[in-house]
């Protein structure tokens, strides 16, 4: 007769997790069917609950006993839930989180609580790990996605046991160790829409009784998700994805104390870059998000291109004295990316004359990161089953970077022809010591206490600023165009020979932009400066050549004019030293076997750092440099940020008559100090002949989080489970005054007024988040199966900017008083998301041995658009975007 099964599953912050497993029919004892191999019964174990682990408290522990909301997810579970190998798509099945990714850097925001500065002068807000160890630039995550045993998602500040940058959470990747005595193994294929394709395989080689080693692969390639709508349709768009990795593990326990764990990981991105969508003419011609298309992109100049290679090792290792533990994890990584930006010209709306865009315009922007980082942590641990639980260590952080930022404006008229910021020497260290104690009041009631210092060292040594030339005297009257970074162009990064940028000279100047630089085939930027830099140009000497000035300059009538007047990126220095401590506190009462009530108090910090290195707008040239008469003022730092969290909750199980069913709850409020925000703030002085813009990181605001997050899962009949989550947050900006960019005049760049913060809302924090979920899993006579699932999701709408789109002031003249004021939006500066929901869909049917499996998914089958994050300025309202609509089937076979 058929049987119907099901899976219960555990809902810990919307991981809708396969829990346990009970047969329905006549006869429930499994182990009386002999269709079933032994290879489907060990597969089904993993549903049970006792199975259902996690190491966030960098112990093995059950998550129902885990004092705080955690989500664990296998990587089947990502699969069939529609998240693939695609970060992003994890802030589909967990509420409050936000990932966007800008240029390669990953960030993520948890309740309202993260950073949009990955930079080399900041840091992520919510600690990643792989296996555990801390990986500082998390660049190419998705591309580690693959064999994985799960993925672990903790909310709220870490600080004591994570450390550094855990002050969102923590993401922990773990990956699939080799096991003793398994040869076995899996080979999969997928093909999906946007001609996607995906293949991941991996085999586990016992060697002899104590050795093991594990070898894994994963290729992805997919076209883009956005559409060239201009008319330089030789451009391929942004997006496009050729993901390539490989990873080796081995296992070695030659005792039962003793065990050592090696990986080695290498991975490849490439394609035509990450890709953004500048909305602000769609904006300002009237037109709101939800009435254009997003993806349909006006690309022009260069061709958009990728290249990050990304490897490591890590190793672990543990010995048993029987009376306490000792561990060691290590990892030594380098990353490697380099980008040439796809230019746009923003995208496609109705009544948008293409012919108008100049194509001929080569401005773009190139990207270049190094990175060399290890990490080395030392762990004492008491036995599991000590009244007295104790975990002290030492934890020890190094990196050195290579950073090149270099933006160009080709046809730059009069003032403006870039920016650059090349760091050959960027170092950061860290240590720690830390200690954490859990105790057994009772049999069932516990408290808990850590304790954990931290000193933080960094420095950086370059040159950065802006790149501008301008012809005529005190009056500027003559002007004239650059031509500038056209094709054949390359920048100069670290290949330039020398960083010096003492000598001011125009001479100097000439020559330091010039040094290490390849000219574009029509670049007139080179030809300009030659006599300037051989000193064949004097003063009062104007370039007359056509084909030199582009047919735009007007010539002073006498000699009392100078040629050329050059700005040029200056030198940029900054150390920082702070040391910080953190804690928590907390208790937990078990009420009954399955029921638990928990209260804590737990703290974390974010780095702080220092700005870039600015000129100084009230030096006079005339008086000797020196203290008295800086021309340049020290890069400004901005403190550590410190979150204090307060956490009440309860986890429950329940015997229903179908299995166990689960609820959990959790009420916080989150104490949030010396928040720092990444703003676009002027470069190089107040003077019109320097407009540039950089990202400025500035302690701004106090904050305030308040949320309650409820989830349960039910087992219904006919192998039915229904789960749910819900998070409800109240975010408040208490504290914070911010220069307004987005009322920037051109004219007196001094005469951008403030704007006041209170009352405002923090970005990506979406006031109601719900997460439904209905699944069902169908066992078969003959040992088959069949699941399938609905996942839905409804975030409430949010902003993306910390602006929450108030009025824009105007202060037109500069003295101080505000002039007018003028709605954001009609500004061009929307910056709310709107409400959306999202549908996932996937099912799945297993062959009788286990080794066959088929699967087909829908991830966003209603195709909602939605920006995951947002940048504002002058002429600028970028926005990162969700996936759209994606399908595709999964072939697997296993061994």
């Amino acid at each position: 007769m058929k049987r119907v099964r099901f899976s219960l599953t555990c809902l810990v912050m919307g991981s809708f997790l396969f829990s346990s497993q009970v047969v329905f029919g006549q006869d429930q004892d499994t182990t009386e069917d002999t269709g079933e191999t032994e290879q489907s019964e060990t597969a089904d174990s993993r549903y049970e609950l006792d199975d259902v682990t996690v190491t966030v408290e960098r112990r093995s522990q059950s998550l129902q006993d885990v004092s705080s909301l955690v989500q664990s997810f296998t990587e089947d579970d990502l699969k069939i839930s529609g998240v693939g190998s695609e970060l992003r798509n994890l802030q589909a099945v967990v509420p409050g989180l936000n990932i966007a990714n800008q240029e390669g850097n990953v960030e993520i925001f948890i309740r309202g609580v993260g950073t949009s500065n990955n930079t080399e002068l900041g840091d992520p807000s919510a600690a990643t790990h792989i296996n555990g160890v801390y990986l500082p630039r998390p660049r190419g995550l998705g591309a580690m996605f693959y064999d994985l045993e799960r993925v672990e998602v903790l909310k709220g500040p870490q600080g004591t046991l994570r450390g550094r940058n855990a002050v969102a959470g923590t993401l922990n990747i773990i990956t699939k160790k080799p096991e003793l005595y398994d040869m076995s193994g899996f080979a999969e294929v997928g093909f999906g829409n946007y001609d996607s394709t995906h293949l991941e395989g991996a085999w586990n080689v016992p060697v002899g009784d104590t050795f093991a080693f594990r070898v894994a692969g994963f290729a992805e390639m997919n076209d883009s998700t956005f559409d060239n709508a201009g008319n330089a349709q030789h451009l391929r768009a942004a997006g496009e994805e050729d993901e390539k990795a490989v990873r080796l593990s081995a296992l070695w326990q030659p005792t039962d104390q003793f065990e050592l764990f090696y990986m080695g990981d290498y991975l490849e991105e490439g394609g035509t870059g990450y890709p953004g969508s500048n909305m602000f003419s769609a904006f300002t011609a009237g037109f709101d998000f939800d009435q254009v298309d997003p993806r349909q992109v006006v690309y022009r100049g260069w061709q958009g291109d990728m290249d990050s290679t990304h490897f490591g090792h890590q190793l672990n290792m543990a010995y048993d004295f029987d009376s306490f533990s000792m561990e060691y994890s290590g990892s030594y990584r380098e990353l490697d990316f380099n980008q040439t930006n796809a230019q746009n010209d923003g995208i496609a709306y109705p009544g948008r004359d293409l012919n108008a865009v100049d194509y001929d315009n080569w401005g773009n922007v190139w990207w270049y990161t190094g990175s060399k980082s290890q990490v080395h942590e030392l762990r004492f641990l008491s036995p599991d089953d000590s009244r007295a639980r104790w975990i002290g260590g030492l934890f020890y952080f190094d990196e050195d970077q290579e950073t090149g930022f270099f933006s160009t404006a080709d046809n730059g008229y009069c003032c403006y022809s870039g920016t650059e910021f090349t760091m050959p020497d960027v170092d950061g260290t860290s240590y720690a010591a830390f200690g954490d104690l859990t105790y057994d009041v009772t049999d069932v009631f516990r408290l808990k206490g850590g304790l954990r210092y931290t000193e933080e060292d960094k420095s950086r040594y370059g040159i950065g600023g802006n790149w501008a030339l301008a012809a005529g005297g005190d009056d500027f009257a003559c002007c004239f165009r650059t031509r500038f970074s056209t094709p054949g162009f390359m920048p100069s990064f670290l290949s330039r020979p020398y960083f010096d940028a003492s000598d001011r000279s125009q001479a100097g100047l000439a020559a330091l932009l010039l040094s290490g630089m390849t000219p574009g085939m029509r670049d007139t930027l080179a030809a300009q400066l030659a006599g300037v830099v051989d000193g064949t140009m004097p003063n009062g000497t104007c370039l007359s050549d056509p084909a030199l000035n582009n047919g735009f300059v007007v010539c002073p009538p006498d000699g009392t004019h100078s040629f050329l007047a050059i700005t040029a990126p200056d030198q940029q220095f900054g150390t920082y030293s702070d040391d910080f401590v953190d804690w928590r506190v907390g208790a937990e009462w078990d009420y009954s076997e399955r029921n638990m009530f928990y209260g804590s108090i737990t703290t974390g910090h974010k780095s702080g750092g220092f700005n870039d290195t600015v000129a100084n707008p009230d030096y006079d040239p005339s008086l000797p440099e020196g203290d008295g008469n800086p021309r340049l003022l020290n890069a400004v730092e901005f403190k550590p940020e410190k979150l204090i969290a307060y956490e009440i909750g309860s986890k429950n199980q329940f015997d229903t008559k179908y299995g166990w069913a689960t609820f959990n709850a959790s009420a916080f409020y989150y104490d949030y100090q010396d928040q720092v925000f990444q703003v676009l703030s002027v470069v190089g002085g107040t003077d019109a002949m320097n407009v540039g813009f950089s990202q400025q990181n500035i302690n701004i605001a106090d904050s305030k989080i308040t949320g309650l997050e409820l989830e349960g899962s039910v087992p219904l009949d006919y192998g039915f489970t229904l789960g749910g989550n819900l998070l409800w947050l109240d975010t408040e900006i208490q504290e914070g005054v911010v220069s307004d960019v987005r009322a920037t005049n051109f004219g007196d760049l001094a005469a951008t007024p403030d704007a006041s913060l209170v009352g405002n809302e923090l970005p990506k924090a979406p006031d109601l988040t719900v997460i439904l979920k209905l699944q069902q899993y169908i066992g078969f006579d003959n040992g088959g199966s069949f699941d399938w699932q609905i996942l839905a999701n409804y975030t409430s709408s949010y902003y993306l900017s910390i602006f929450n789109e108030q009025d824009v002031l105007f202060d037109d003249d500069g003295d101080g008083i505000i002039d007018r004021n003028e709605s954001a939006r009609d500004l061009g500066f929307h910056d709310r998301q709107s409400g959306y929901t999202t549908l996932n869909i996937g099912a799945g049917y297993t062959s009788p041995s286990g080794a066959f499996r088929v699967e087909g998914y829908v991830a966003n089958l209603l195709n909602e658009d939605a920006s995951n994050k947002a940048i504002l300025g002058p002429n600028l309202n970028l926005r990162f975007l969700n996936d759209p609509r994606t399908y595709g089937l999964r072939f697997t076979y296993r061994f």
